[in-house]
C-alpha cells in the first residue's frame, strides 16, 4: 500500500460556532493528504496537468466518526492499495491528535485527457511511482 500522512492544526476558519470542524472541511483534509502524497512521492498534480491529464474527483465517501475542535492537531492520511488504470482509489482519514479516528472515507479519481476533455488511463509515471510504494505500512 502506498502510504502518507500529514498533520496540521485546525484553523479557527475551520469551525462552526461550537468549536468544531465542519463537516465540509473533511473533504479538504483528504485532499491536502492526496496532493502532498504525490508531490512527495516525486509527481504532483501540477507536473500531471503539464503533461497533459487532469485528475477530477468521481466520488467521495466520507464517514464522520468523531468531531475534531478548534485547537486540535489534525493527522490527514491518504493510502492506495493498487496501481489504477482508468480510476485511482484513494483511502483516507481524519485522526486528532489523540489518534481518535474523525472521519474516514475513500475518493475516486479519474483521468482526463487536457486537451480533449476525455477519459484516459492513469500516467505512466504515476502508475510506477504507485507500484514503486505499494510495500509500504
Amino acid at each position: 500500500m502506498m502510504y502518507f500522512e500529514t498533520s496540521f492544526p485546525v484553523r479557527y476558519y475551520e469551525t462552526d460556532q461550537m468549536g468544531i470542524v465542519h463537516h465540509s472541511n473533511y473533504i479538504r483534509y483528504f485532499e491536502c493528504a492526496r496532493n502532498l502524497m504525490m508531490k512527495e512521492g516525486g509527481y504532483p498534480i501540477e507536473q500531471c496537468e503539464q503533461e497533459g491529464v487532469t485528475i477530477p474527483i468521481v466520488s467521495v465517501e466520507c464517514k464522520f466518526k468523531h468531531p475534531a475542535h478548534m485547537g486540535d492537531v489534525v493527522r490527514a492520511v491518504a493510502a492506495i492499495e493498487s496501481v489504477p488504470m482508468a480510476k485511482l482509489t484513494v483511502k483516507q482519514a481524519v485522526y486528532n491528535q489523540d489518534g481518535v479516528l474523525c472521519a474516514e472515507g475513500a475518493v475516486v479519481l479519474g483521468f482526463l485527457n487536457k486537451e480533449t476533455g476525455r477519459p484516459t488511463r492513469c500516467p505512466q509515471k504515476l502508475a510506477d511511482l504507485i507500484a514503486a510504494r505499494l510495500d509500504e505500512k
